[in-house]
């Protein structure tokens, strides 16, 4: 598996996590879930933020965003405005 191809699959792990900046530990905790072990990751690029980093210049992690609901639009209410004579 070149750098390349686990950086990609490092970025579509984390973006199906929701998660743009994941720490080693939270890798770790996926277990065998993960697409490519920390130790690899980290022999090929040296450290777990340098993984990162190339990660995030080649292949940007791609979040769902999720948007909130929009509130129901107010009702106006016109008020009816009486005139008074004058006399």
């Amino acid at each position: 598996m070149t750098k390349d191809m686990m950086l990609k699959a490092l970025s579509e792990f984390m973006g199906s996590k929701n998660d743009t900046n994941m720490s080693l530990d939270v890798y770790k905790s996926f277990g065998s879930d993960v697409p490519v072990k920390d130790y690899l990751l980290r022999r090929a690029f040296g450290s777990w933020s340098r993984v990162l980093s190339a990660m995030n210049y080649r292949y940007p992690v791609q979040v769902k965003v999720v948007e909130a609901p929009k509130p129901a639009p107010k009702k106006v209410v016109k008020k009816k405005v009486e005139k008074k004579d004058g006399k």
